[in-house]
């Protein structure tokens, strides 16, 4: 993995860009997608890009902040994600390397490696052993109500999507029902669909919804109580029929290793920047093979479609295009998948007009 390359800066630009729907959920709305952008220059000329969402504007400039400060420690550096890794986990040790920092530090590692690949003249996917190939996409939806859930359902439908996520956790187990049921209605048999709690819901009352919702053949429950609660995901689990899914609040594989030993879920969802990059989605997938779980990802669509072409337990890549006003990526989606392009790296660039637009 050494590299006679040099990383010699890093630039960091933040922008906050429009979201087509604002992503509504039992417990906030995210009206916006607030993201850090990453250049990694290097001495041969090549520019490694990644970002990282900071969910909320009031975070955006301490997270560039904490990524700027890594500048210093890897000037002159060989161009080597391993080797960063560690020393980022060095440094960072006493402190506690999670937070900002283990964001900061996963977006330098997605960065790191798409460098990396683009020196070699290849797609991530094929640097990491694996060849491109579609992954299954869900459409990934938001506490719409009725009417849009029903809309949205209809058009990721047609465009060939066989699996759709809608937030729930309404005033009312009816309310849940309700938007369920509209949405079976819409799409049919054919699709599956999966529902997310965003962490909405007490012990007792998620394994009371739950419990009523195991007629509706959903294909998992996402993160019904308090994520941190991995006894209590355990006890949901343990109380329903329906698949339990979570992860994408795990800092780093420590704290999914003890979500799993916890026995907390049926199925895992990292992100890949709170899991620490594409170094920490490479142990994660490790750990979620060991334990026989179906791997899915979290939102970062043009890194994770790379990464979960090399995950043994590959289940679901989930299409929400929080970058895309910013990003043009040779990432496509036809007939329910995503398709990995043949640009090198990760495969997307920047549209600096874009950019320009939503900077902050």
């Amino acid at each position: 993995m050494e590299s006679d390359i040099r990383m010699t800066g890093l630039r960091t630009r933040a922008v906050n860009v429009p979201l087509q729907y604002p992503v509504i959920t039992a417990v906030g709305v995210v009206a916006t997608a607030p993201l850090v952008l990453i250049d990694l220059e290097t001495d041969s000329g090549v520019v490694g890009h990644a970002y990282v969402f900071t969910y909320t504007p009031l975070a955006l400039k301490a997270t560039q902040a904490m990524i700027d400060a890594l500048a210093p420690l890897v000037a002159g550096q060989p161009l080597s994600p391993h080797t960063i890794e560690q020393l980022l986990q060095a440094r960072f040790r006493l402190v506690g390397n999670t937070g900002l920092i283990r964001m900061a530090s996963a977006g330098l590692d997605m960065a790191i490696w798409d460098a990396y690949a683009k020196t070699l003249n290849a797609p991530l996917v094929e640097v990491l052993g694996g060849r491109a190939r579609p992954i299954p996409a869900y459409d990934s939806h938001s506490m719409d109500g009725v009417d849009l859930a029903v809309r949205r359902a209809h058009d990721a439908s047609d465009a060939g999507y066989r699996a759709i996520k809608t937030k729930i956790g309404y005033a009312s187990l009816a309310q849940d029902l309700d938007v369920i049921r509209a949405i079976r209605h819409a799409v049919g048999d054919h699709v599956e669909i999966l529902v997310d709690y965003n962490q909405g819901l007490s012990v007792p009352e998620a394994i009371q919804r739950s419990r009523a919702l195991a007629s509706e053949g959903l294909g998992w429950i996402e993160e019904p109580t308090l994520q941190h609660d991995y006894d209590g995901h355990r006890k949901i689990r343990e109380a329903i029929a329906t698949p339990v899914q979570m992860g994408e609040n795990w800092f780093g594989v420590e704290e999914m290793s003890l979500a799993l030993k916890a026995q907390a879920c049926d199925l895992c969802m990292p992100d890949l920047m709170k899991i620490g990059g594409v170094s920490g989605w490479l142990r994660a997938r490790t750990l979620a093979e060991c334990h026989g779980l179906p791997m899915s990802s979290h939102i970062f669509q043009e890194f994770s479609a790379h990464l979960l072409a090399v995950t043994p337990t590959c289940h679901w890549l989930e299409r929400m295009d929080l970058a895309g006003p910013v990003v043009d990526s040779s990432l496509t989606f036809r007939d329910g998948h995503a398709h990995i392009g043949d640009r090198p790296g990760a495969g997307f660039v920047w549209k600096e007009d874009a950019v320009e637009r939503y900077s902050v």
